[in-house]
């Protein structure tokens, strides 16, 4: 009997946490875009001003708040980078001086996971000589790929994904007539927060239902509060 000698083809998995980087700055960008930019629309809008001074207020806090996100995030993120070369720099260097001392401390890490004490020396030891520091990198300081720092994109992704979310709000404003901009900037806003909510919750492989209860909860708590600020301090037209 003939037995089908062709192999199964490999087929390669997705996991939430490849996606992690870039996930968190478009989450974190587009939500802010759209609460911080809808909140200041309504304010403007609640204290009686008019439409060309609501769109001002929202166009310039869709730009102001594009460069803040991405000049933040830049930081923010650089500095991680900073430590991890330091540290890959740090760990470069004791391979050079204490080969012996780095794989008994990989094999330890790897008994701590579950290897014998033979089995986990000798794992440290061919990883070591196939890539010693990424191995380091990866099993002792907790850097890889998927999770290294990368200022730049961070930064992109922050602009850009801020900017998608406060047009939202924005184009609300633009199409509404002048007495109704508030409720419509507060009802596109929060269809908006729910469904972000709900797609950033699924790509990162969770529940969708708290994520969007939550930024609908904070949505609705920012836009009333700057609605009941605008109504303070405006003045009737």
């Amino acid at each position: 009997m003939q037995t089908d000698s062709r192999s199964t083809p490999m087929t390669e998995e997705l996991h939430a946490t490849s996606r992690l980087g870039w996930l968190r700055s478009a989450v974190l960008g587009a939500n802010d875009g759209i609460l911080s930019t809808s909140s200041l629309i309504i304010g403007v809008a609640s204290a009686h001003a008019t439409q060309e001074s609501i769109l001002l207020a929202g166009i310039s806090s869709l730009v102001a708040g594009a460069m803040s996100m991405a000049a933040g995030e830049y930081v923010s993120v650089s500095s991680q980078a900073d430590s991890e070369k330091a540290d890959l720099t740090r760990e470069k260097k004791e391979l050079h001086s204490s080969w012996d001392a780095e794989v008994s401390e990989l094999a330890s890490i790897y008994r701590q996971r579950g290897l014998d004490d033979t089995l986990a020396h000798e794992v440290a030891l061919q990883l070591m000589q196939h890539d010693a520091l990424g191995t380091h990198a990866r099993d002792e300081l907790g850097i890889s790929e998927a999770t290294a720092a990368r200022p730049v994109q961070a930064a992109f992704a922050s602009a850009a994904a801020f900017s998608s979310g406060a047009i939202l709000p924005v184009l609300a404003a633009l199409m509404s007539p002048a007495n109704i901009v508030a409720w419509s900037v507060s009802a596109v806003s929060l269809v908006s927060l729910a469904v972000l909510g709900v797609v950033g919750a699924r790509a990162g492989g969770a529940s969708p239902w708290r994520p969007a209860l939550r930024v609908i909860f904070w949505g609705v708590v920012a836009m009333t509060i700057t609605a009941g600020i605008g109504k303070m301090f405006g003045v009737q037209a």
